[in-house]
C-alpha cells in the first residue's frame, strides 16, 4: 500500500514539473483588448472642446447702438470661425440693473463662458461671483477693476489713451481756454478712467486750459448728449471744447455746436466710431474720434474665453491671434491690447464702420 502511494505521489510530482517547464500558452488573444482601446478613442474625442458643443454669450451695455451692433459682427464672426455658439445680447437701456438679470438667466442655463461689458463693475460683481461659482468662465471688458472674473482685456492702457484725446482736444483749441467732459456713466469705469487721463494730462501739459463743471452723465444717448450740450453753451459762453467718452456723446455735443453754428470756434473730441460722428465729422462739428475696433474687441473676449474653457493660460505676452491683441501687457488677470486709433476727417473712410 504505501509503495503504491510512492508511486501514485512519484507521478504527480513528474507530471507538475513537466507542466511548469512546458512554454507558457500565449496571452488571451489581443483582439480582446483591442475593441476596448477603440471604445476609449471616442471618449478622448469627447473631452476635448467640440466647437459647436461650447457656448459663448457676451453680454454689453445696450442693445441697438452702432458701437455694439458692430461687436456683435465680431463676435459672431469668430463664433462661425472657431466653431463656437457664440451670440451677443444686451438690455433695451444701459443700465446695470438691466443686465443682471440677463446674466441670472444665463447661468441657469449653464452657458460655457460669458463676456460682459459691465455698465457698473460694482453692481455686477456678485453675479459674476455666482457665474463663477457656477463654473462658468467670465470675462470682462472695459472693467479693469472688476473683482469676479477670470480675465479683463483691454484695447489699450485707458489712461493713456484719454491722454491722446486730451492732446488732440488741446491742439484743436489752440491749447487755452474753457473746456467740459461727458461720460455715458458715473459708474462706467473706463469712461471715467479716459476722462481723469484726459484731464491730468491737461493738468501737466496744457495750463492755460480750465475744466469747467463736473462730469456730465448721458447714460450712452446722444439725444441726452445733446440736451446737455447745450446747457453746457448756455452757462459757459466761452468754453472752446468737449471732450466726450461714450460712443454717442460726441454726435449729441456736435448736433449741438453745429445748430449753435459754433463749428470753427468749440472743438469736438471723445471716444466713438466713424459711423456714429457721421457727417458731423466732415462738417466740423466734430473734430476727431478716438476708439477701438469693438468688432475686434469682441473676438479678442471670446478668444480668452475660449482658451480659458480649453486649459491655457493667457497673460503678459500671450498672442491671441487677433490684430492689436498680438502681444498683451498689463499685470494678473487684467490684460492690455495695443488697438487704439485716432481718427479725423483726412482718414476717417479707412474705417468704414
Amino acid at each position: 500500500m504505501k509503495k503504491q502511494l510512492f508511486l501514485l505521489i512519484s507521478a504527480l510530482m513528474i507530471i507538475g514539473l513537466v507542466a511548469a517547464c512546458s512554454p507558457a500558452e500565449p496571452a488571451a488573444p489581443a483582439a480582446e483588448e483591442a475593441p476596448a482601446q477603440e471604445e476609449a478613442a471616442p471618449a478622448e474625442e469627447a473631452a476635448a472642446p467640440a466647437g459647436e458643443d461650447v457656448t459663448i454669450v457676451t453680454i454689453v451695455k445696450i442693445a441697438g447702438i452702432n458701437w455694439f451692433n458692430r461687436m456683435e459682427e465680431g463676435v459672431v464672426a469668430w463664433g462661425e470661425e472657431n466653431g463656437v455658439n457664440a451670440t451677443l445680447v444686451g438690455p433695451a437701456e444701459a443700465d446695470a440693473a438691466q443686465q443682471i438679470p440677463i446674466i441670472e438667466d444665463l447661468i441657469a442655463q449653464g452657458v460655457d463662458a460669458i463676456c460682459v461689458v459691465p455698465m457698473d463693475p460694482t453692481q455686477l460683481d456678485p453675479v459674476l461671483k455666482k457665474a463663477m461659482d457656477a463654473g462658468i468662465v467670465v470675462v470682462t471688458h472695459e472693467a479693469a477693476s472688476q473683482q469676479s472674473m477670470d480675465y479683463d482685456i483691454e484695447a489699450f492702457d485707458n489712461y493713456a489713451f484719454g491722454a491722446g484725446l486730451m492732446d488732440r482736444l488741446a491742439a484743436e483749441m489752440g491749447e487755452e481756454g474753457e473746456y467740459a467732459v461727458f461720460v455715458g456713466s458715473l459708474g462706467s469705469e473706463t469712461h471715467n478712467q479716459w476722462v481723469d487721463g484726459g484731464i491730468a494730462q491737461q493738468e501737466e501739459a496744457y495750463p492755460n486750459m480750465t475744466l469747467v463743471g463736473d462730469k456730465n452723465e448721458t447714460f450712452d444717448d446722444a439725444e441726452i448728449a445733446y440736451q446737455k450740450a447745450k446747457e453746457v453753451l448756455a452757462a459757459y459762453p466761452n468754453i472752446k471744447g468737449f471732450q466726450g467718452s461714450a460712443s454717442t456723446d460726441v454726435a449729441g455735443i456736435g448736433r449741438a455746436i453745429e445748430e449753435a453754428g459754433l463749428q470753427d470756434e468749440v472743438a469736438v473730441v471723445g471716444t466713438s466710431l466713424p459711423s456714429i460722428a457721421g457727417d458731423l465729422l466732415y462738417s466740423g462739428a466734430i473734430d476727431a474720434v478716438g476708439f477701438w475696433d469693438p468688432a475686434v474687441a469682441g473676438a479678442a473676449c471670446n478668444q480668452m474665453a475660449l482658451m480659458k474653457i480649453n486649459g491655457e493660460d493667457v497673460a503678459v505676452g500671450s498672442d491671441l491671434g487677433i490684430d492689436g491683441y498680438n502681444a498683451l501687457i498689463g499685470e494678473g488677470n487684467v490684460l492690455y491690447g495695443d488697438a487704439a486709433v485716432y481718427v479725423d476727417d483726412t482718414n476717417a473712410d479707412q474705417y468704414p464702420f
